[in-house]
């Protein structure tokens, strides 16, 4: 009887072929907890569904026989319009952690937003990025962190002077979580704590018990547009938030100074039912008007969904499932590979809807599909 073997990274051709391979790996209780969400995860299915139900709709005879992929993120040249979104606890899914995440990203010249519940310190986190980018021969790494602002603001401040000195040279703040959404994966598979020797990083200490629970993280439901303000005070980097929806969220925001937004609704595991970031992103694109940047995540598997967000106004995209797929299947390997394919399907993507670079990309290149071909489920 013949035994069977994993598949190389190598011969993962797609996003959902990674997937795959890391449901096959990991613990069901650390897949259900990176791939669940809240509710009845309607919203995790309809962050995908939404790509879909709009089609490309190409330009002829306008190529060229290379694409620019070239962006610009706050000031700094980034080689291509996608980030790595922030997630938790990465060395539940490899050992190196956010270490090999930030590795694989250093050497594509992708940026990377740290998450604040890292199973790996800022610190390292950047040394991982610089010490990749220069093996690799790329430009200096572009690191931005995430932060929750804590009801205690000395915690919070403390927690933005070590970002600061780590090298991050964006603080994205997230503000959709004024309580933990009901993830009901988890209430079922009773993940409460990391195991042991794991904990959040950046938050050791910084507070009296050991920072090891899932839930260490404080959700305030008292925050306000006063903590933004308050935050500016204590900070030079550029402010983005992320967790915007609404139109007039995003006006409130340019009245209060913010650099940049992230339409999110944190992959749907906060408030179900939510709709698609792609169905909400041009209202909020519109409230702008073009004063900031405004990036999205949520439901990024391919390079098509990447050229019909920044169709709709899209300045970047963020990734955060598909990253963590790649580490569960080949660590740091595994995430290169899974930024490598998106980057050639976006490329791709670029050719055949007669692109030359990022700014010919603008929304005639997208339709709604008839109802008919939306996907069912």
């Amino acid at each position: 009887m013949g035994t069977t073997t994993e598949p190389r990274t190598d011969e993962l051709i797609t996003v959902a072929d990674f997937e795959s391979a890391a449901r096959g790996r990991l613990d069901r209780t650390i897949y259900d907890y990176f791939a669940g969400g809240a509710g009845d995860e309607i919203t995790v299915r309809e962050n995908e569904k939404a790509y879909a139900r709009l089609g490309l709709v190409p330009r002829i005879l306008r190529g060229s026989n290379q694409r620019g992929l070239d962006a610009t993120l706050f000031g700094a040249p980034a080689s291509w319009p996608v980030l790595v979104a922030p997630t938790a606890f990465h060395r539940l899914a490899h050992p190196d952690g956010e270490k090999a995440t930030a590795r694989a990203a250093a050497a594509t010249g992708t940026a990377m937003i740290a998450s604040m519940a890292s199973t790996v310190a800022v610190e390292q986190v950047a040394a991982a990025a610089r010490e990749a980018a220069v093996a690799a021969g790329t430009a200096e790494p572009d690191l931005w962190f995430q932060l929750y602002i804590q009801p205690d603001l000395d915690c919070t401040e403390a927690l933005v002077k070590r970002a600061e000195a780590a090298g991050c040279r964006v603080l994205v703040v997230t503000v959709d979580s004024p309580v933990l959404g009901r993830r009901e994966r988890d209430l079922r598979n009773d993940f409460r704590d990391l195991p042991a020797g794991m904990c959040c990083e950046n938050l050791r200490n910084l507070l009296a018990d050991e920072p090891g629970s899932v839930r260490q993280i404080v959700m305030s439901a008292e925050l306000t547009w006063a903590h933004i303000e308050w935050l500016r005070q204590i900070s030079t980097l550029p402010i983005v938030l992320k967790g915007v929806l609404h139109g007039e969220d995003a006006r409130l925001a340019l009245q209060h100074g913010v650099d940049g937004l992230i339409v999110s609704n944190h992959g749907g595991r906060q408030l179900d039912t939510v709709p698609a970031t792609l169905d909400r992103l041009p209202e909020v694109v519109e409230a702008v008007g073009g004063y900031i940047p405004v990036l999205l995540d949520g439901g990024i598997r391919r390079g098509t969904d990447i050229v019909k967000a920044l169709a709709l106004g899209a300045d970047a995209v963020a990734v955060g499932r598909p990253v963590l797929w790649g580490l569960a299947v080949g660590g740091e390997e595994g995430v290169t590979r899974v930024l490598d394919l998106l980057r050639a399907e976006l490329d791709q993507a670029l050719a055949l809807c007669g692109c030359r670079d990022l700014a010919d990309v603008g929304p005639e290149l997208v339709c709604p599909l008839p109802r008919d071909r939306w996907p069912s489920g």
